[in-house]
């Protein structure tokens, strides 16, 4: 063979290389794309816990993805009783569901009257009992997170 064939046939094949290349690297590109529109399109649903305390109500709004409930008042949910652990209990949200699980706590955790022996999903409406403090779960996807209220109960 000649050169100049030679020489085009090397070109041919440095572009068809670097062509491969650059296809390979705009198809991995467009599918970080996709993933990370992906996952920022995911929303944890928002979660109310209305804490029955004695005679008054606490209503607590929560968009977070990991809720820690006990006596100690770092926990995203103080509770003040004395019947209820410094770290209690823990509600996590993953693989698309709010899960509750008892912190190895002294009184234990109940939910809709059955104790908590390992992590458990949670519904909305369902009974947390911590101690001798009771919590309602109300899980809405599409609620606007609100500061924190406090409710009196009527009698």
């Amino acid at each position: 063979m000649s050169g100049p064939i030679v020489l085009a046939l090397r070109l041919i094949m440095a572009l068809a290389l670097y062509g491969f290349l650059g296809w390979a690297l705009y198809i991995l590109w467009r599918d970080v794309q996709k993933q990370g529109h992906a996952l920022a399109s995911r929303r944890v649903p928002n979660i109310s816990l209305s804490i029955q305390q004695g005679a008054s109500f606490t209503l607590k709004h929560f968009s977070q993805p990991d809720i820690t409930l006990g006596r100690d008042p770092a926990c995203d949910v103080p509770i003040n009783d004395d019947t209820v652990s410094t770290r209690h209990a823990h509600l996590v949200y993953h693989h698309a569901q709010w899960w509750l699980e008892d912190l190895s706590s002294t009184n234990g955790t109940m939910l809709n009257e059955t104790m908590v022996s390992m992590p458990t999903v949670i519904t909305s409406g369902d009974d947390i009992q911590c101690g001798a403090t009771h919590l309602t779960v109300t899980l809405s996807p599409d609620a606007v997170v609100a500061p924190t209220q406090k409710l009196e109960r009527k009698k």
